[in-house]
């Protein structure tokens, strides 16, 4: 048995059994990594060892997005501007994890500062699709979700602004949760747009993301947007049945561009459902052509404001200028900027301070608010009528390297149907649910209503249940795949 690609709770009752250790586990995901990382490119750096207290409840090593602060670890967000940047202090998920005696594997590879649908803007390079390393693994939390696809992880963290976690895991065949916003704390995550941040798990099964996410959900009081309501044990809402369940299809969501193999195989979700007692209905989400320009007025002009304590002056890169130009203050500022951020970075931060400048702040940002107001409600409209809403989580499967890099729109359109959840903060998740006839992974999403994440459980247990799709693996070849 290879323990790197078995699940979270597969290897626990490995443990209890006594057939394994800690020990094993980790030196099986080091190995993996040794073997196959030179290829995928899943992570930017790793624990050279892992310790786990004898008496810990869940000691099975995670990975970590590099936009997520680990006391003493390098934390870069896969940008040059945070070269060398120690954490000083451990995020809430981390100190979590460490509470539940949780090791911490490795950072993971990421889209620049989070901004990308493909992991091809980071500062260490592209990380590549472990079913086809042609092709991306999705973004920006595509290097978690390369690593667990390709047995390099067992389970990680990634973040979610417009699809993060959720796109990624369709592209590679894994598991990906975003939680209500205010579900889980983002203190110690480096923000990119606060009002749509949201960390989640990305894990090769339903049952381990419920595992994860009893760990890591809760109030913080670091965290102001942080929610203060009741955890439910989110295990006790594997049941595989989905009788009295009303699931709506938006009409909206099946638009030209799709691709015939995900809709094929969205069918195909819909049929396992039924059969298992779900009822389907048609629901409409007018406002939902306006997602994508909503979220590109609101994400870049937050991630403007967040960025701006990026200069040179307190932490991470300081290049100083050879010849002054301005003042020496100022030469600093553009010139750490200049070679700190990549290309994707600036275009953002551009297009954010455009939007929040003077005498356009009410002609975008406000209104983009205003449209963000209108989304929300169509979903709760929905909701009226139904449990959950599904959807396809993308519209076509993993497109090649370099594709879609100098055509951003393009790009941009590769979260058409993962952005409405961020700008509604309810929760939504992706399943596998087939493979194109290239051998790519394809995922559907559900969504909830806010902090209802069990909904979501139930109905993505029992379709995994009566699917084999997520037992699949890609085949790994040592010195490449």
């Amino acid at each position: 048995m290879n323990l790197n690609t078995c699940t979270a709770h597969e290897l626990l009752d490995l443990l209890k059994q006594g057939k394994t250790s800690v020990g094993e586990i980790f030196s099986s995901l080091l190995t993996a990594i040794k073997t196959f990382d030179g290829t995928v490119n899943a992570y930017v750096r790793t624990a050279r060892s892992t310790e786990a207290a004898p008496d810990a409840k869940v000691p099975i090593p995670v990975s970590i997005k590099d936009n997520i602060n680990i006391e003493g670890w390098e934390t870069t967000c896969s940008s040059k501007i945070l070269k060398n940047y120690i954490a000083p202090y451990d995020a809430t998920v981390i100190q979590k994890l460490r509470s539940a005696g949780i090791p911490i594997l490795g950072h993971t590879n990421m889209d620049e500062f989070a901004f990308g649908s493909s992991t091809e803007t980071s500062c260490y390079g592209p990380t590549r699709n472990p079913w086809d390393t042609s092709c991306v693994p999705g973004g920006s939390s595509g290097g978690s979700a390369a690593a667990v696809a390709a047995g390099e992880a067992i389970w990680a963290l990634g973040s979610d602004t417009g699809g993060s976690i959720r796109q990624p895991a369709a592209f590679c065949g894994v598991v990906g949760l975003k939680p209500t916003y205010g579900r889980v704390s983002r203190y110690g995550l480096i923000a990119f747009a606060s009002s749509l941040d949201q960390i989640g798990p990305l894990t090769k099964d339903v049952t381990d993301s419920a595992l994860l996410m009893n760990i890591i959900a809760g109030h913080d009081t670091m965290d102001s947007t942080s929610a203060e309501v009741p955890v439910p044990d989110y295990t006790r809402a594997l049941i595989n049945d989905c009788k009295g369940l009303t699931i709506g299809i938006p009409k909206e969501y099946f638009i030209e561009g799709i691709s015939t193999e995900v809709k094929e195989a969205l069918e195909g979700a819909i049929s396992v459902l039924k059969n298992k007692g779900a009822r389907f209905i048609e629901v409409s989400l007018p406002h939902t052509e306006y997602a994508v320009s909503t979220y590109y007025i609101i994400a870049p002009a937050e991630a403007s404001s967040n960025l701006a304590r990026f200069d040179g002056v307190r932490f991470g890169l300081r290049v100083q200028p050879q010849k002054p130009r301005k003042s020496a203050i100022v030469d600093m500022y553009e010139e750490t900027r200049d070679r700190g951020f990549g290309r994707e970075a600036k275009r953002r931060v551009m297009l954010g301070t455009y939007v929040l400048s003077s005498g356009y702040y009410d002609a975008y940002y406000l209104r983009g608010q205003k449209v963000r107001t209108l989304i929300r409600r169509d979903f709760d409209t929905a909701f009226e009528h139904c449990d959950a809403i599904l959807t396809p989580t993308t519209p076509t499967t993993a497109f090649k390297i370099g594709e879609k890099l100098n055509d951003p729109v393009s790009m941009y359109l590769s979260d058409i149907f993962t952005i409405s959840a961020n700008l509604s903060g309810i929760p939504a998740m992706s399943v596998p649910c087939g493979f194109s006839k290239s051998g790519l992974p394809i995922g559907f999403q559900i969504c909830a209503k806010p902090f209802a994440e069990e909904m979501l459980f139930r109905i993505a247990y029992t379709y995994e249940q009566n699917t084999g799709w997520h037992k699949e693996r890609p085949s790994l070849k040592a010195g490449g795949l």
